[in-house]
């Protein structure tokens, strides 16, 4: 009986582990692995290629099943409108030979995204961004950009997104945003994507204006 209690209670500290909320450095470091993820799909979804590249899916494990959905989320929402996340670059009217011009202008329409508060459209919304300035990054031949995008995330992630990460639990619980089947009923997540795209556009302009 002993042996069976004290392996009771292993089981429960191990679920402790795996349940317990990630930390500040490990939410931003999962944001930037779903960011390399996220870039590295979109990339070869347009015959480009970025390094060697391990996908999370393959992987296995929770953070893996969050790739999935928000690559899936990110498919819908760039299905709902696919001009607004392609030529990020150029919709920003940026050039795309100085880092931080790059970063400067990310950081910018993240900002203005996210300034009437956090959604997990706004967050699939800044990922398929970051996605469309990579590949902009890639076809103007700067891939060494792509980590300076994808690093510039993480550092947005931990100033504005990781308390209300963390109050969710983490990026598991984007597993819940189930884009329904049913053709009766209305996916809370299509809803919400068509303002998500409002604001992306409203961000845009708002940089481009503010910098003439």
């Amino acid at each position: 009986m002993e042996v069976i209690r004290r392996s009771s209670i292993f089981a429960a500290e191990v679920m402790e582990v795996f349940d317990r909320c990630p930390t500040d450095k490990e939410l931003v470091s999962q944001s930037k692995a779903l960011c390399r993820d996220y870039i590295h799909t979109r990339l070869s979804r347009v015959g480009l290629g970025w390094n060697r590249h391990v996908s999370l899916q393959t992987s296995g494990g929770k953070l893996a099943e969050a790739s999935a959905v928000l690559l899936r989320l990110g498919d819908e929402l760039e299905y709902i409108r696919p001009n607004v996340y392609q030529n990020i670059a150029r919709q920003l009217n940026i050039t795309l030979n100085s880092e931080t011009v790059v970063t400067d202008a990310f950081l910018a329409v993240a900002a203005e995204v996210f300034s009437a508060g956090i959604t997990w459209g706004k967050v699939v919304s800044l990922y398929a961004v970051a996605a469309g300035l990579a590949v902009d990054c890639v076809k103007m031949g700067q891939p060494a950009m792509v980590h300076s995008i994808v690093d510039c995330l993480g550092e947005f992630v931990r100033k504005s997104l990781v308390t209300w990460l963390k109050r969710r639990g983490g990026w598991t619980d984007i597993t819940k945003c189930v884009i329904s089947k049913d053709p009766n009923q209305q996916s809370h997540w299509l809803i919400t994507a068509f303002c998500t795209c409002s604001h992306f556009l409203k961000a845009t302009l708002t940089y481009v204006l503010r910098e003439r």
